[in-house]
């Protein structure tokens, strides 16, 4: 797994708001549309069900879980043939998948599987997963762990030493604690936030990659790679795409988008949302292909106190509560969609000036940032392409 490349420097939650596809191609025309009729297998909404059905000991959880291959396709020929795409509720959130060259019903499935597989390792919110026993034998002994797991793992240690701990995995006991986008949310006391924080240490988590095994220090702890398994796993089905000759489509897993190739030799187009509308009313657009695009927000996970007051999802693990932050949506470009949802978190983290500096030093990146007021600001590669859409924004620099 490529390692992101910081300028100068040897080290290197959310329900993202969903962005919106609007055709290829760079237009003079408002949001382009497309016009071909599409192939459209049946939508099925609906969980998959992971979890074993009786009560479990997760610290007799056997792993690690297998590795599967998915390039069952690599050898067959291409067809021809309208898109075809799906639509399912899978990791807490729709995901569609859209194929547009090989347009194979059973590399569709393929597709949804692997998204499958990367959930039964990797939810906390799961009983009988790899982070399931990681938690479960915190403080008693190191688990062997797949290499999907032990790769994200690795990732958001990387992106927790990076930002010097404000992003870190073992928020877990915190999340826990808020459990904002769940119906048993709830606002908790200082005394039980002050207990849960003596938890919070990524420097307490122990791999070993030789063993490929992921142990933590202190009983109690709890690692939650929510902030960056989507990523991950966006990356993971534009992987199966390739390998089964599928090179162009569209990956959208509630916000953690990846433009597989391009769309019949010309940019995809990638329409940003308003934060402050009903969907598809966009702010702008950006152009690419082969490229990831992850948007992070405060304003659709949250939880309202009696007096109005509304604390969203991105916590901080040095006072326990909700980032202050004039951020109210970021979208982050990167090659990677791991690397986009590890951005993500991590300029939250560092409000605007912070995190505009982080990505200005991130090669590659680029981040569009809104804010309050009405404000969009521009970093790294964003700063070329972004094109403004709605009158009521104002681009800051």
């Amino acid at each position: 797994m490529k390692m992101l490349l910081l300028k100068n420097t040897m080290l290197i939650t959310a329900i993202a708001l969903p962005l919106v596809f609007t055709g290829c191609g760079k237009s003079t025309n408002n949001v382009p549309k497309e016009t071909k009729q599409e192939q459209t297998t049946q939508p099925q909404v609906g969980t998959i069900d992971v979890a074993p059905k009786t009560p479990i000991d997760a610290t007799q959880i056997v792993t690690p879980f297998p590795d599967e291959d998915y390039a069952l396709y690599a050898n067959e020929d291409v067809i021809k043939g309208e898109p075809l795409q799906d639509i399912r509720f899978l990791m807490g959130t729709v995901c569609r998948i859209k194929i547009h060259e090989n347009p194979r019903p059973e590399i569709l499935e393929l597709a949804f599987k692997r998204i499958a597989d990367i959930e039964k390792k990797m939810s906390m919110n799961e009983d009988g997963t790899e982070v399931d026993a990681i938690n479960a034998n915190a403080g008693i002994k190191p688990v062997k762990v797949s290499k999907d797991t032990f790769d994200v793992v690795k990732r958001g240690l990387f992106y927790s030493e990076t930002s010097e701990g404000s992003y870190d995995i073992t928020i877990g006991p915190l999340v826990k604690l808020w459990h904002i986008g769940f119906d048993d949310a709830r606002i908790p006391s200082q005394a039980e936030i002050d207990e849960k924080i003596k938890l919070i240490n990524y420097k307490n988590v122990e791999i070993n990659e030789a063993e490929r095994t992921v142990y933590l220090k202190e009983k109690g702890m709890m690692i939650d790679l929510g902030s960056i398994a989507k990523g991950f796993t966006a990356d993971a089905v534009a992987k199966v795409m390739h390998e089964n000759k599928a090179g162009s489509g569209i990956i959208d897993l509630g916000g953690n988008v990846f433009v597989v190739g391009n769309k019949e030799g010309e940019d995809w187009t990638i329409g940003i949302q308003d934060p402050n509308k009903e969907r598809d009313e966009l702010v702008g657009r950006v152009y690419g292909q082969e490229k990831s695009y992850v948007t992070s927000g405060v304003y659709e996970r949250f939880i309202e106190a009696p007096d109005g007051k509304k604390y969203h999802h991105i916590l901080n693990p040095k006072t326990g509560y909700p980032y202050d932050t004039v951020i109210e949506g970021v979208t982050i470009i990167s090659k990677e969609s791991i690397d986009g949802d590890g951005l993500s978190t991590t300029v939250f983290t560092k409000d605007l000036v912070g995190g505009m500096k982080f990505i200005e030093g991130v090669e590659g990146a680029g981040a569009i940032f809104i804010t309050d007021g009405n404000k969009i600001y521009l970093a790294g590669s964003a700063r070329e392409g972004f094109e403004l859409l709605n009158e009521d924004y104002t681009i800051m620099n």
